[in-house]
This record gives structure tokens, C-alpha cells and sequence, in this order.
């Protein structure tokens, strides 16, 4: 076999294996205008994103609390009133670093740790 021809076969082999690695995951049948019936890899949705957004909260809440633990009540209160006072990205920051129930129950379990 030539060498062009086994890079060839190669090829279709890996578009093969590739074809058959997404259908192996679920498939949906159709049938196209001439009767033949296709199968189609089934999309799936992306709970990626939703884990990744979970994980974001859970981190600036955790980031919250430690700051609340380190700084002090009165300190971050303060901190939070300068950001208040700023322009809308600072005040927009300010919404989101208020100090809430999680914050403040997080702050409480970690300050033994922090001082």
C-alpha cells in the first residue's frame, strides 16, 4: 500500500472513531428525504455553566467572610461605605462585598482561624 493511500485510510479511521465516540453518548434517528435513516449525535446540555457560576458564588462568599473575619465588623463596614461612595463599578463591587447572613456566619467560623 502507498503511502498517501494508508494516510487516506488513516484518516477516515479517525473520523470513524471520532463519529462513533459521540454517537456511543446518545443518538437521534431522522429520516432524510430519500428514506435514508441518520443518526446524529444528541447535544446535550451544558451543566458546565451552571457549576461554574455555583463555584463563583461560593468562592466570593468565601472571600467575603474571610475578609469580614480578618478586617473586623467596624473595618469592613468601613471598607464597603468607601467602595459605596465611588463610581458605578465601585458601587456595584460595594452590592456585592455587603456583608450578609452567609458572610457573617462564615466570618464568625473563621475568625478563630484568621487571628
Amino acid at each position: 500500500m502507498a503511502a498517501y493511500q494508508f494516510e487516506e485510510f488513516e484518516r477516515r479511521m479517525r473520523r470513524i472513531n471520532r463519529r462513533h465516540t459521540k454517537l456511543s453518548q446518545g443518538y437521534v434517528t431522522s429520516i432524510n428525504d430519500d428514506g435514508l435513516v441518520v443518526a446524529k449525535p444528541r447535544r446535550r446540555a451544558n451543566g458546565a455553566t451552571l457549576r461554574g457560576v455555583a463555584l463563583m458564588i461560593a468562592v466570593i462568599l468565601v472571600f467575603k467572610g474571610f475578609l469580614h473575619a480578618q478586617l473586623g465588623p467596624e473595618g469592613y463596614a468601613d471598607r464597603v461605605d468607601r467602595l459605596a461612595s465611588g463610581n458605578f463599578v465601585e458601587q456595584a463591587g460595594a452590592w456585592v462585598m455587603t456583608a450578609d447572613p452567609v458572610t457573617l456566619w462564615l466570618s464568625g467560623n473563621l475568625v478563630s482561624l484568621v487571628r
